[in-house]
């Protein structure tokens, strides 16, 4: 028997492409266990997007390593995106890694492990820019797409396209739709690392979605790296618009919520779509980064701070108690005193529910890295405070505008009666409590009267 054990780093897009990883171990013979000190194989599937997320995964690596020592655990690889975005490079960093593998690596997974558990090595990759992978048009990459992965009997796993396994039972799954980026924000990294944009197949997506609920699955949380970019290369920019009515005509679906969304893209028929379909939650993850026109501009992305208040107008106008959230950097190279405060007085009209505020740091690979007028950090680290500040005032006083609103709320942790309604998205977002003498089960429903806000949190009476 050999076992292996997954280490999951980073976004939800991380979470299916280790479901899938471990899809396809399990179909080639291998046990999956919980915990990575009772596996031969401890398998870490790293994030690379930012410096506090890399410390993490290195962090994980050497945690794992330790673990060699207790008899069980006999090899520790990395996978994700750090492995693929640095290649080498990272192998010869932290030797405590038997192996790093990219993501060419992961159609033959269960092969590279047995090589690793027979004593074998294989060579890391040296990192390339993927973008060159695919057509740099659109409409032609769908024909250069690989050929879907297949299990030994020839079928894309468990009867039906799908090659994934899933490693929790939570009532809610990520559900990819895509992958890549063809935009060229000069502070990212992440379309050097995962490629032009590609979008999934309807079908295939239905499918997956049928098998998520037949898994016990009931939300949805559709993921890519930019959803409104969806269908560009299928000849239909408009194929999500009538994708959403079918997922939410999957008999077992109670809700669809969709993520990342570039409010450059937000066509008014998607808009109109969101709010429309049946059970596609009003929950808007827009992609705002900052407010300066000018700072935009110089991030390589669209729009102001005037253009961000008449979409978020247009959402409300349409779905008044909608959830919107979205993330910001500060200190971008070039920012003065009064783009800063661009920033703040969007962020203080917007009245959002849920607001990453983060600081602005290099990145290996990206135009920013060169930009002159670097901000120093001891400005970042201010503005940071201060910005995170007034969010914290900003999204208090939005759960606060709530109380005597009328909430969906899943529960997902049934000792503490707690969940999310529709505006909450999982992990990143505030929370929903229930006060209730009744106990509810992890999956259960409720419909509830928002009483009470706790910081950006809620506190609801069950009707």
């Amino acid at each position: 028997m050999r076992t292996v054990a997954l280490v999951t780093l980073g976004c939800s897009r991380n979470e299916v492409d280790s479901e899938e990883l471990a899809g396809r171990l399990a179909a080639d013979g291998w046990t999956l266990v919980d915990d990575a000190s009772q596996a031969e194989v401890a398998l870490i599937n790293t994030c690379g997007f930012i410096e506090s997320a890399k410390k993490d995964s290195v962090d994980a690596l050497i945690e794992a390593h330790s673990l060699k020592g207790n008899g069980i655990t006999k090899a520790v690889v990395a996978v994700g995106c750090m492995a693929e975005r640095y290649g080498n490079e990272l192998a010869e960093a932290l030797p405590e890694a038997d192996a790093i593998l990219g993501f060419d690596d992961y159609a033959d997974i269960s092969q590279r492990l047995q090589t690793i558990m027979a004593g074998g090595s294989i060579e890391a990759h040296t990192p390339k820019d993927r973008r060159s992978l695919l057509p740099l048009a659109p409409s032609e990459r769908q024909a250069s797409k690989p050929a879907p992965i297949t299990d030994a009997a020839g079928n894309l796993g468990q009867g039906q396209r799908v090659v994934r396994k899933r490693l929790n039972s939570d009532p809610i799954a990520p559900l990819k739709i895509a992958s890549g980026c063809d935009r060229r924000c000069s502070f990212c990294a992440i379309p050097s690392f995962r490629g032009s944009f590609i979008s999934r197949r309807p079908t295939e997506i239905l499918d997956e979605a049928k098998w998520l609920v037949d898994s016990g699955v009931t939300e949805l949380f559709l993921v890519s790296e930019n959803t409104t970019s969806y269908g560009k290369d299928l000849g239909d920019l408009k194929v999500l618009e009538k994708l959403l009515p079918e997922l939410a005509a999957i008999d077992g679906v109670e809700r669809i919520r969709l993520s990342y969304l570039q409010p450059a893209e937000m066509r008014p028929t998607l808009l109109q779509a969101m709010i429309a379909t049946e059970k596609v939650v009003p929950y808007f993850d827009l992609s705002f980064q900052h407010a300066s026109e000018t700072l935009l501009r110089r991030m390589r992305r669209f729009g102001d701070g005037e253009k961000f208040l008449h979409l978020i107008t247009q959402i409300r106008a349409l779905s008044p108690e909608a959830g919107i959230r979205s993330n910001v950097i500060v200190g971008f190279p070039g920012e003065t005193e009064q783009e800063f405060q661009d920033l703040v007085d969007f962020l203080s009209e917007a009245r959002m529910d849920a607001v990453g505020v983060f600081g602005y740091s290099d990145e290996d690979k990206t135009e920013a890295l060169n930009l002159a007028d670097k901000v120093d950090q001891d400005v970042i680290n201010a503005r940071v405070e201060q910005l995170s500040t007034l969010v914290d005032e900003l999204l208090t006083q939005r759960a606060e505008e709530r109380i005597g609103e009328r909430v969906r709320v899943l529960v997902e942790d049934a000792d503490l009666q707690e969940g999310r309604a529709e505006h909450q998205g999982p992990e990143v977002d505030g929370s929903t409590t229930l006060q209730s003498q009744r106990k509810y089960n992890v999956g259960d429903y409720v419909d509830a009267i928002v009483s009470e806000a706790a910081g950006a949190d809620l506190i609801a009476i069950p009707l």
